[in-house]
Order: C-alpha cells, then structure tokens, then sequence
C-alpha cells in the first residue's frame, strides 16, 4: 500500500465492493499499482480513477471492456 494514501486505501475498502471500480481499486492496492499507471493505461485522468476507486463513479461502458480485463488479469496474478 505504500502509493497510497490512508484516506484513499479506506474510501475504498468502505466502498461498495461489487462495483467494478471498487474492485479495480483494491486490487491496484493490494499489488500496489499506482493510480498515475491505472489512468495511462486506460487513457483517463487520475481523478477518474480516484472516482472510480471510491465508487463515486463507475467506469462508462467504453471503459468497462478494458477495466474488467484488468481485473481479470490482476485475479490472475493473485492465483
């Protein structure tokens, strides 16, 4: 956890967990992928995936594709 801050470990992990953001972002915590990478590779602003992370926003469907295949491949990694 150390790129993140105690404030956005614990939005998400209260968060709701069976949205996909959520998801993302205590996977990202967990194998500690910062947030500035997460944004670059699905080509949207670190404040997005803030959003995301805390599940005040959820991934549009044009992102939806691209954030359940990073989730897919962080589960994997986790096996």
């Amino acid at each position: 956890m150390q790129g993140y801050t105690i404030r956005v470990a614990e939005a998400t992990n209260n968060a709701d967990g069976s949205l996909v953001g959520v998801q993302l972002g205590r996977l990202c915590i967990k194998h500690d992928i910062s947030v500035s990478q997460v944004a670059r590779d699905l080509g949207v602003t670190r404040q997005t995936i803030y959003s995301w992370f805390s599940g005040r926003s959820e991934p549009q469907a044009y992102y939806a594709t691209s954030v359940r295949r990073m989730l897919e491949e962080l589960t994997q990694a986790n096996t």
